[in-house]
């Protein structure tokens, strides 16, 4: 009975250590190279984001300029994919005496819906880039980009940027 339950716990360990060796792995990955993405100078003719929403027709080639914000978790985990809000608006960090711990949410905005776009980075086949765009382009919560792209508007209305290159204002 000893060896049976000792044997029994020998494998449940290995199995726990084997788990836990795969899993540390996938953390540690090491961050696509997102250089081919990133622009070394600002594009020009750039919309702010609640220009670029009132006239943006699906297949229009356009540079928009944003920061990064307008939701909780602006970032989609594994896929190269962030909103960016207008610059009009003022994120709650700049606001005297706010307290709020995530900033970036816009949460004392009233019209956050319609000054924000959903931004997706594509490779050269038009795929999106399986990255979070945060590790990806190495930005952070709150950063003004200008992401030039082409526009996608669904039936039903839905207006988002396709990215082919992002400027990372300094």
């Amino acid at each position: 009975m000893i060896i049976r339950t000792t044997g029994l716990m020998l494998a449940v360990i290995t199995l726990l250590i084997v788990v836990g060796c795969n899993n540390e792995e996938k953390v540690m990955k090491p961050a696509m190279d997102g250089t081919p993405y990133l622009l070394s100078s600002q594009p020009t003719d750039v919309l702010q984001v609640k220009q670029f929403l009132e006239q943006a027709k699906d297949g229009d080639k356009v540079a928009v300029v944003g920061r990064i914000g307008g939701e909780r978790n602006p970032w989609v985990k594994g896929l190269a994919i962030f909103t960016i809000v207008d610059n009009s608006l003022t994120p709650c960090d700049e606001i005297p005496e706010d307290q709020c711990p995530t900033p970036w949410d816009y949460c004392c905005a009233t019209d956050i819906a319609t000054s924000r776009i959903a931004v997706e980075i594509v490779d050269k086949n038009g795929e999106i880039v399986l990255e979070s765009a945060n590790r990806l382009l190495k930005v952070k919560e709150l950063q003004r980009v200008v992401v030039q792209g082409t526009t996608r508007r669904d039936d039903d209305g839905k207006v988002s940027l396709i990215a082919t290159g992002i400027f990372v204002e300094p």
